[in-house]
């Protein structure tokens, strides 16, 4: 949400997939007990909280190594190559359609994004009809939602381009070079701000998603319990006191000294961001587990990233449970 660089990726093939591959080279070689984490994104004000659970994690004995990629597509082929062992995504598509064997194992939050529209030009979903729209990635919670959207509106948008960063995609309605997006909750409110009445958010009801999850291969998962379990204890925690007290990722990120460039109105940002996401449940307090699963069969069928009756997908065919109950058993539900 608060990412620097503006780029659009399609796919991997071409010059992305020579990215890609550039990207996993990045990937040193680690110790034996180095995890190695690819995210898809940068170290910013919206992964503070997890950079915190990191660190948790660290102090009980697990040593994390953080790679930030151009994308969730890069970050997922990283952990498929065994250039990472665990992303941070949601690679339902990719599971089903490639048969990777990958698993997901923790809900890291749900779906939070408000769809945007210049009300010079839009004003309502049907006004999209024909139109280009932007979000964040291909195979992306914000993709997912906005063909949702256009499913339920009878509606199909002449393209959907790709720009990672919704403080990126903000910036782009406020220049005019976007006109149709979707944002997180600081962008919503930076458009109201700073362009007042300029912007419409387009209704969007009924939608129940997992937008982030933690997985990683299966052979992964069975050789590295301990460690696996150690860090999904450590983010159960830290999302548990995250629910209680927003304002303790401002501290987090003094005492591990996370993230320490962030610009002075992102720091006063931080505090505001977390109690709003907190207060309409951003934060699964026992990992989603069996049931995020379900909500995520409905909401991305329909979507369309994956196939299928959404009763007839099976759980285990894209979750791990095993690291959750485990954790679960020993931190308690909540």
């Amino acid at each position: 949400m608060f990412r620097k660089v503006p780029m659009k990726i399609s796919r991997l093939t071409g010059s992305a997939a020579a990215l890609a591959c550039g990207a996993m080279l990045a990937f040193a070689a680690p110790a034996q007990a180095t995890v190695r984490v690819a995210y898809g994104d940068i170290a910013s004000v919206e992964n503070l909280h997890l950079l915190a659970a990191f660190e948790l994690a660290k102090e009980k004995g697990v040593d994390i190594q953080m790679t930030y990629l151009k994308s969730e597509d890069i970050a997922a082929q990283a952990v498929v190559s065994g250039q990472a062992d665990i992303g941070v995504g949601g690679p339902y598509a990719l599971i089903q359609k490639v048969k990777v064997p990958v698993r997901m194992f923790l809900q890291l939050s749900t779906l939070q994004f408000y769809p945007i529209v210049n009300s010079e030009f839009y004003k309502t979903w049907k006004d999209l009809d024909g139109q280009e729209v932007a979000v964040h990635s291909r195979g992306s919670g914000t993709e997912a939602i906005m063909k949702l959207m256009a499913k339920r509106n009878d509606i199909e948008y002449s393209k959907i381009s790709y720009i990672p960063g919704s403080e990126v995609r903000t910036g782009a309605l406020l220049q005019g070079n976007v006109k149709a997006s979707i944002v997180d909750s600081n962008g919503r409110n930076l458009l109201q701000e700073k362009a007042p009445g300029k912007f419409i958010v387009l209704p969007m009801e009924g939608v129940h998603a997992s937008d982030e999850v933690l997985f990683a291969r299966e052979d992964f998962l069975k050789s590295h319990q301990k460690e696996v379990d150690v860090i999904v204890e450590s983010i159960l925690t830290t999302w548990r006191e995250v629910n209680k007290n927003p304002a303790v990722v401002a501290e987090w990120r003094k005492k591990y000294n996370l993230v320490p460039d962030l610009p002075a109105d992102q720091v006063a940002e931080i505090t505001p961001f977390f109690t709003e996401l907190a207060k309409n449940g951003a934060f699964p307090a026992n990992g989603g587990g069996e049931a995020a699963a379900k909500d995520d069969f409905d909401f991305y069928t329909i979507a369309g990233q994956i196939q299928g009756n959404p009763s007839e997908l099976k759980v285990e065919d894209f979750w791990d449970l095993g690291p959750l109950n485990r954790a679960l058993a020993k931190v308690g539900t909540n």
